[in-house]
């Protein structure tokens, strides 16, 4: 894979690795790189008043230009200055590996960019919204401390079914609204499937709930006053359309805070209200307060409970350091606090995040359970205990021994060994074990083979995935809808040489009567363009070059704004942009 050189991209995981997809810097085409270059021409003629950050110098120290789509390695010198890296993957990833690459400091950018029919908006993920609309902010220090810091938080969140479910239904859609052919039938089959799965998404997870905060700020937040405020969400900043009308009254502005997580979304229409937080500390605070309530940091009981109830790899955190990573089926309890988990199929056992040596998954293929608590009379936790303690206990290695737990769980064999890491015991591995509860129910027979008891008295942290996810080789939920690719035919192949012609001209100079005959061929072979008609127009009325040409071409978009209301503001914007032009300095 290639890191461009960049410490973050280089530093990710295996399992963070396999979403990413090459560039394919050559497949854009001259129509992209005008659709990329109007964008970004009218997101600087408006957004450098109206958006928190100076967007141009973002922009350079991001490794963007106005006047072509960014490669990956352009970004990733400029990115890796501050401390962060960028790679391109196939549209929408599920939001666990989002929030991933981010605490990692690695933008993930869509390496597709957005059809000319879509250029005020996109429901699919593209170069536009990922690299105009994420990275020009990220050079402000708290907010991407704040990015970073969300990526962490989000990573270990508890997710479901619904949430995957939901998330391909999303992706789906919006790789059909991106088709030059789809079917309205299916697209309106597709927006009731997400629409279905919105509303039957049960009790939300912590993920849903944490895709909120980030919506409502990440995408689509507001900083400042109520009365008057800026946009730094790249959703905003990287929609022509919605940057402007977001601002009108009948957008209703409110203050972000803890209650901003009751607000559902709708990813495909843009939103009925808008969210303003005084600064990024204030989102970082209210952050905190949610992760709060989540199961990494609540552990027992509730924790357990949520894995139980996600269906999901998790992983429980033992009071001594010891992470035990599998699906958990059940608990048991003891005066209101885990006393025994169990979980099924393949277990691996961690400590520091990396597997321990022996307690892969092939050791523990068929499932783990342990015990969970102190022992019985005992003045001193069981991972606290000295050697002297655990000899005084009756713990000694090669010799039977019995642990009674508060609970009432007894462990009875022979111990083969104690495994101890930072002064903490983390296992106690028995032979001929027989493991009962308080009313005699077995729970592990010495025919089952060696048995590796866990040892912590509290489950201290509970979160989804495993601890070692490269080692446990966890099966991600990754997506085989793929995002279409068009193969273009002559007319269309035609059409990118007109548009290239014009691109030279503008880049070199030359012959500026030379454009009358890429204006005759649209006219004659592409009536239904415009950008290329006004990128014509822009070069001729900047050089006071062909009078009767531009008259010509004008009154042609004219007539266009007129007749075709779908147009008329991006035509009337690109006359404002011919008049008002982007300052030369900033776009090379």
């Amino acid at each position: 894979m290639n890191d461009f050189n960049n410490p973050q991209v280089a530093a990710l995981p295996n399992h963070l690795k396999q979403f990413i997809v090459d560039q394919h810097y050559e497949h854009y085409t001259p129509v992209d790189h005008a659709v990329w270059r109007y964008v970004m021409r009218q997101n600087y003629s408006y957004l450098k008043d109206v958006a928190y950050y100076p967007y141009i110098p973002g922009l350079q120290k991001a490794g963007l230009t106005i006047e072509k789509i960014p490669s990956l390695q352009e970004m990733n010198d400029a990115l890796g200055k501050i401390g962060w890296g960028a790679v391109t993957v196939d549209g929408f990833i599920p939001p666990a590996a989002f929030m991933e690459y981010q605490a990692y400091r690695v933008l993930v950018i869509a390496a597709d960019i957005r059809q000319l029919k879509h250029i005020e908006y996109t429901p699919a993920p593209d170069i536009i919204h990922e690299s105009a609309g994420h990275a020009p902010i990220i050079a402000d220090k708290d907010y991407h401390e704040y990015l970073s810091y969300f990526g962490s938080i989000g990573a270990k969140a508890m997710f479901s079914a619904q949430d995957f479910e939901l998330y391909e239904a999303i992706r789906s859609l919006s790789i059909l609204k991106e088709m030059p052919d789809a079917d309205p039938a299916e697209i309106k089959k597709a927006e009731e499937l997400v629409d279905y799965r919105q509303k039957n998404m049960g009790e939300p997870s912590e993920m849903a709930l944490l895709s909120r905060l980030h919506w409502w700020t990440v995408e689509y937040g507001l900083i400042g006053t109520l009365e008057n405020p800026k946009i730094y969400g790249a959703g905003l900043l990287s929609s022509i359309g919605e940057s402007v009308s977001c601002m009108k009254p009948d957008v209703k502005k409110l203050w972000y805070n803890k209650d901003t997580v009751n607000y559902t979304y709708d990813i495909t229409k843009p939103q009925p209200q808008l969210f303003v937080t005084p600064t990024f500390q204030n989102l970082i605070d209210v952050l905190e307060d949610f992760a709060d309530t989540m199961a990494f940091r609540r552990g027992g009981s509730y924790g357990l409970k949520k894995a139980v109830e996600s269906k999901n790899v998790c992983t429980a955190v033992y009071s001594s350091g010891l992470q035990v990573s599998g699906m958990i089926s059940e608990f048991k309890e003891h005066n209101g606090q885990p006393s025994f988990i169990k979980l099924n199929g393949p277990v691996m056992l961690s400590y520091d995040n990396k597997v321990l040596k022996g307690h892969g998954k092939d050791h523990h293929r068929d499932g783990f359970s342990s015990p969970v608590g102190k022992l019985k009379d005992a003045s001193k936790a069981l991972e606290d205990m000295s050697p002297d303690d655990l000899a005084m206990a009756g713990i000694k290695k090669g010799k039977q021994s019995r642990l009674v737990f508060e609970s009432g769980i007894t462990v009875k064999g022979i111990v083969k060994n104690m495994l101890i890491r930072n002064e903490k015991l983390l296992i106690i591995t028995f032979a001929d074990c027989t493991v009962a509860d308080e009313a005699g129910n077995i729970l592990f027979d010495p025919s089952w083979g060696v048995y590796d008891m866990a040892v912590g008295e509290r489950i201290t942290s509970v979160f989804c995935g495993a601890a070692d996810k490269d080692a446990f080789e966890e099966i991600a939920l990754k997506s085989h809808t793929g995002t279409h690719h068009v193969q273009y035919d002559g007319r269309t192949l035609e059409l990118h040489k007109l548009y290239q012609q014009v691109r030279n001209r503008r880049q070199k100079g030359g012959d500026y009567g030379f454009l009358g005959n890429v204006w005759m061929m649209l006219q004659r072979n592409h009536h239904d363009d415009w950008l290329c008609a006004l990128e014509i127009l822009e070069i001729l009325e900047h050089e006071d070059a062909e009078p009767d040409l531009a008259a010509e071409i004008r009154t042609f978009l004219e007539n266009k704004a007129g007749n075709e209301p779908e147009l008329t503001k991006l035509i009337n914007d690109g006359f404002y942009l011919i008049k008002h032009p982007v300052e030369q300095k900033l776009v090379v």
